[in-house]
């Protein structure tokens, strides 16, 4: 006998052996069981999720002579379904049966009563593909059909299937089998085949397979005809061209320790070993996506265990903001594969503005000339600070890009901070300020300054229309002001992603400018988060009532004398406007 292949040999024959789809099936029961069959079905979801197997039992059980134990496979009408030769269970092709004149003919038969079973059942694969005359030819028919004609329609795009179809129908949607549900149907398989076939292959095959049970047996049988009986995750890597989990972490991990030639050995490997790239990046990012899931809900269900035992290996030392800076550099760099001439270039020049833009020097000196050693350090694995800073309250000033400084102790910016000596901006890491400089703020602010700026904030939108401000506003816009000083305004934000974004934006562009066309003086902006915001509140309270409040915070702005030579041509405008979009002139 020919060879059969793993996914037409374990074709599930009942509905126990169907992998997912518990609520489907448990419908379809019911429905028999309780006489409320419709006479129109539309199966739809993922390719491989079990919509044509799920319609060959439902029929079965339908025309099944044991209704106990339906389908039972034991009964003539089960045998002769399941060697394909019944004559009231009819498969159609709709790829190649989708023209008028073919259901036409269909219609012709359809009125004959079934020769054998209970029912006649009608099971269209690739609905979708038929044209909408045969659609409307078929309308009549599937609203009113005779009494022993059930039809199962089963498509991969339910969206090209006219909607007086669908409505005429029971939609069922398939959702994707959950990746421990098709690793131990492959172990199954795998026993019954006398397949030796590690945990970690078997995972990564139900990982390529997307979902699809189809499609993990069509990998395992690839996987075999390869290295025989005994498959290790090695194996699947080379039949696939995909890099692991592991893989990605351990160069995630060399990026954070700013091993440049180790990152680019390992592109250059993976392109040289026929890898897929594309997938690559997709994974990369998809791990990237995870560990900042984890970053919020260190239990999360929704990332695996394996997962989390990477993310907690290799980017221990990345902070959150340089995860999500870098997996917006990979999706900005995904979209341009299709048009890019070499994807390999592309994915290493990702990486390579990634480390020019996250990590600062320690071994430069910054520009108000502070030596490294009083820059105060931080371990981003841990809790606590990896060095104590020996300059207690000493106040550094930070030169901005947009040209202003301000004084910050180093006591009150956040741990989460990292100070780039050498080029001295915060573009890459997180700036959070103590509760004690927040009531600082709020103790220098007043109520008449908050009221003026108020009014012009609400409306910033319609009042500043400049090309310039396109950014400003949009950042500012999930943003309350609360508080307003002669020369500085605080807003909080609902989530301290977005306050980051904004004190990101103001210590390497600034709001300074902005802020003087929209308020009619220049400003400084601190974004808290509300949660921060409200606990400061209280502590503002509770210590007015005991005179206790700590010195107003100076803010000092300073601009930078613009040299005569400085266009603001449109180059100039738009990097400006979006930084992260570089203008190339001839």
């Amino acid at each position: 006998m020919a060879y059969q292949a793993l996914y037409r040999k374990y074709r599930p024959s009942n509905f126990e052996e169907v992998v997912g789809q518990r609520q489907i099936i448990q419908t379809l029961k019911n429905a028999v069981l309780h006489n409320r069959i419709s006479h129109a079905y539309l199966f739809c979801g993922p390719r491989g999720t079990g919509k044509t197997s799920i319609a060959k039992i439902f029929a079965r059980m339908l025309n099944c002579t044991d209704p106990q134990n339906a389908p039972c496979n034991q009964c003539p009408n089960c045998k002769m379904a399941l060697s394909n030769s019944h004559p009231d269970i009819i498969e159609i092709d709709a790829a190649s049966n989708n023209g008028v004149d073919e259901v036409r003919n269909l219609i012709e038969r359809v009125k004959y009563a079934p020769m054998e079973g209970k029912y006649k059942v009608y099971i269209i694969d690739e609905v979708h593909m038929m044209t909408t005359g045969a659609f409307n030819a078929l309308l009549k028919t599937i609203e009113e059909p005779p009494e022993h004609v059930i039809f199962i329609f089963a498509t991969t795009e339910p969206n090209k299937v006219i909607p007086t179809i669908i409505s005429r129908c029971q939609r069922f949607d398939f959702s994707k089998v959950a990746i421990k549900d098709i690793v131990s149907r492959l172990t199954t398989v795998c026993q019954e085949e006398g397949i030796d076939a590690s945990l970690p292959a078997l995972s990564l095959i139900a990982e390529l397979s997307d979902g699809g049970m189809r499609d993990s047996l069509s990998i395992l049988d690839q996987c075999v005809a390869y290295c025989d009986k005994h498959i290790e995750l090695d194996d699947v890597r080379e039949v696939y061209g995909v890099v692991t989990k592991q893989d990605i972490g351990r160069l995630l991990m060399d990026l954070s320790e700013r091993k440049v030639e180790d990152v680019i050995e390992f592109l250059h490997g993976i392109d040289e070993d026929g890898f897929d790239l594309k997938r690559f990046t997709a994974d990369a990012i998809r791990l990237l996506k995870d560990s900042v899931i984890l970053e919020y809900s260190a239990n999360s269900t929704l990332v695996d265990e394996s997962t989390k035992e990477v993310v907690h290996e290799s980017m221990k030392n990345i902070p959150l903001s340089g995860r999500i800076a870098l997996m917006n550099l990979l999706m900005d760099t995904y979209s341009k594969f299709s048009y890019a001439s070499r994807i390999l270039d592309y994915i290493e020049g990702a990486f390579l503005q990634f480390l020019s833009n996250s990590y600062s020097d320690a071994s430069a000196s910054n520009s108000e000339n502070i030596p490294v050693s009083e820059v105060k350090k931080y371990d981003f694995s841990k809790n606590e600070p990896s060095e104590q800073s020996e300059i207690g309250q000493k106040t550094v000033k930070i030169p901005q890009k947009q040209g202003f400084s301000h004084p910050i102790p180093i006591s009150d910016v956040s741990r989460e901070t990292i100070i780039d000596t050498k080029n001295a901006n915060f573009q890459s890491e997180r700036i959070r300020f103590e509760d004690e400089y927040v009531l600082g703020l709020l103790v220098g602010a007043t109520k008449s300054e908050r009221q003026k700026d108020a009014m012009k904030f609400n409306i910033q939108d319609q009042l500043m229309t400049d090309l310039r401000w396109i950014r400003s506003i949009s950042l500012l816009k999930n943003s309350q002001l609360v508080a307003s000083g002669s020369n500085y305004v605080l807003v909080e934000t609902q989530h301290p992603l977005e306050a980051d974004e904004l004190n990101e934006m103001e210590f390497n562009i600034g709001f300074l400018d902005y802020f003087e066309g929209l308020l009619g003086t220049p400003k400084k902006l601190f974004a808290v988060p509300k949660a921060q915001y409200e606990r400061v509140v209280r502590q503002f309270r509770e210590r007015m009532a005991s005179h206790d409040l700590p010195e107003p915070v100076v803010v000092e702005l300073k601009k930078e004398q613009k040299t005569e030579n400085t266009k603001n041509n449109e180059g100039d405008l738009m990097t400006k406007v979006f930084p992260t979009i570089q203008i190339f002139e001839d």
